[in-house]
């Protein structure tokens, strides 16, 4: 059964934690499916991780939309969001109900997610929901604002700061979100936020209290070894499987064992191999 916004309502409301992860292809999303991932992102993130930039600032929509229909087919029973990268709607309401129906129509994604909290990015919201597509805001630890942050730093540190990501999720809400992404704040930031909303709070380095956790797949497997976040739990080793059956490969070629023809080479009847034989002699 299709997971839907009733289904994740009704288990913010009953208390049940809602699991997310990230992926950016078909086999991810399928294995991440089959173990009962209610939630997939499917994170600008995958700038860095699978495209190695920097940042998630290169991201393009074509590279969104791409990803997006694999993940939709690896997990076609999960609840699906595209993330819109950096650009994508910020020039204007048009732009971002246009490029958020790209989510939906062209990849079948459930919901978009945008960040940040700026008066127009609760208006994009506002539009895109009133468009009827289903949005996700996204703050406290905003990646397309780091530069703003000051960098990738956790927000909510002090009370002042607190208060502003509570009236941000409450903006947000109000303007239609049905549901928040926080990212990098105290625990005690993202219980409060939880309290007071209406709808699924997800929490990424949020604390324990949210309704749902985020985290990105390759953190979690241990793929990803430029930086590991604080909040991450590393459920696998991954990146040193990978890194020992690859080493394997190389020496196995090198010093002749693979292929082994016995077990890895086509067959030929005897009668066509000795037919073979004659014609090779001619």
């Amino acid at each position: 059964m299709k997971k839907t916004i009733l289904d994740l309502n009704r288990m913010a409301a009953a208390g049940e934690r809602i699991t997310y992860l990230t992926a950016y292809d078909y086999l991810t999303a399928k294995y991440q499916e089959r173990a009962g991932v209610e939630m997939i992102l499917v994170g600008d993130s995958m700038g860095m991780v699978t495209q190695g930039y920097e940042t998630t600032f290169p991201v393009t929509m074509d590279d969104m939309i791409s990803a997006s229909r694999a993940v939709r087919r690896g997990a076609p029973g999960t609840f699906v969001v595209g993330d819109m990268p950096y650009m994508s709607y910020q020039v204007s309401d048009e732009q971002a109900v246009e490029n958020a129906g790209r989510f939906v129509k062209e990849a079948g994604c459930d919901a978009v997610k945008l960040e940040g909290c700026t008066p127009s990015i609760v208006q994009r919201v506002r539009a895109i929901a009133e468009a009827g597509i289903l949005v996700s805001g996204h703050i406290g630890l905003t990646p397309q604002f780091a530069g703003q942050l000051g960098g990738y730093k956790a927000q909510g540190r002090t009370a002042e700061n607190a208060l502003k990501l509570l009236d941000q999720a409450q903006a947000l809400e109000k303007a239609g979100a049905a549901m928040i992404l926080v990212e990098g704040v105290p625990a005690i930031v993202g219980k409060a936020i939880t309290e007071r909303a209406g709808i699924p709070i997800l929490g990424i380095g949020a604390g324990s209290y949210t309704h749902g956790q985020l985290l990105i797949y390759a953190d979690m497997v241990g793929m990803y070894d430029n930086f590991t976040p604080k909040f991450v739990r590393k459920y696998a080793d991954v990146g040193a499987e990978l890194l020992r059956g690859f080493t394997e490969y190389c020496k196995d070629v090198k010093e002749g064992r693979f292929p082994d023809d016995r077990e890895h080479s086509y067959k030929i009847s005897g009668d066509e191999a000795a037919k073979l034989d004659e014609l090779l002699k001619k």
